[in-house]
């Protein structure tokens, strides 16, 4: 009921560790700006809309972003790690439904993380500056979902046309994606997913 909490002093002073202040200034930083580019596109989201959107000074902004392409390229790399843990998280004794993983991984690129992302990818054909920091990271992210999905689908790459059939399903994953960015679409995905779920299961065994 009321009164000051563990982590702040009277007046209003927050007694958290400096380190612990900076990682949570840094979080919110990087939330901001995840926002701001799904909602406004890149040309909309400079540094100083995001700070203002974080509650915290263009200052202390750039002293954990230098530039703008530092800001949201770690932006959608943090976000897409937070997406990782979450959807492994959904299956901790690991997954014995393909179609529940297959609709798992389909969320991944129907929310503001791809929409972000998406603007990103945009931004980037056209900024010289940007393009070498959204080609790794789409890479490591790239790399990193089909390692979950190869885990929770339990798919055996060593078989011929496995890893294939798991990519192609992650590239249909993206088109749904982007089909959803004009329209609701979930209608005719959850068709798509369930006709893959059955690809899947005669492919993978």
């Amino acid at each position: 009921m009321g009164g000051v909490s563990a982590t702040t002093a009277p007046g209003g002073v927050d007694r958290r560790p400096k380190q612990d202040r900076s990682r949570a200034t840094r979080r919110r930083l990087l939330e901001a700006a995840v926002s701001c580019l799904a909602e406004h596109g890149w040309a909309g989201s400079t540094v100083s809309v995001v700070a203002e959107r974080a509650g915290v000074s263009r200052g202390a902004a750039q002293h954990h972003f230098p530039t703008r392409e530092d800001l949201f390229t770690a932006a959608v790399e943090y976000v897409a790690e937070e997406r990782s843990t979450a959807l492994r998280a959904l299956f901790p004794e690991g997954a014995t439904d393909r179609h529940a993983v297959l609709e798992a991984l389909v969320d991944l690129y129907t929310g503001p993380l791809f929409r972000a992302a998406l603007h990103l990818w945009v931004a980037a054909s056209n900024e010289d500056q940007l393009r070498p920091q959204v080609t790794e990271l789409e890479a490591k992210v790239g790399r990193e979902t089909h390692r979950i999905a190869v885990e929770l689908l339990a798919a055996d790459e060593s078989h011929p046309g496995v890893r294939e059939t798991v990519q192609g399903f992650l590239d249909m994953a993206r088109g749904l994606g982007l089909a959803n960015l004009l329209t609701d679409d979930r209608a005719r995905r959850e068709r798509v997913v369930a006709q893959w779920a059955a690809v899947l299961e005669h492919a993978l065994g």
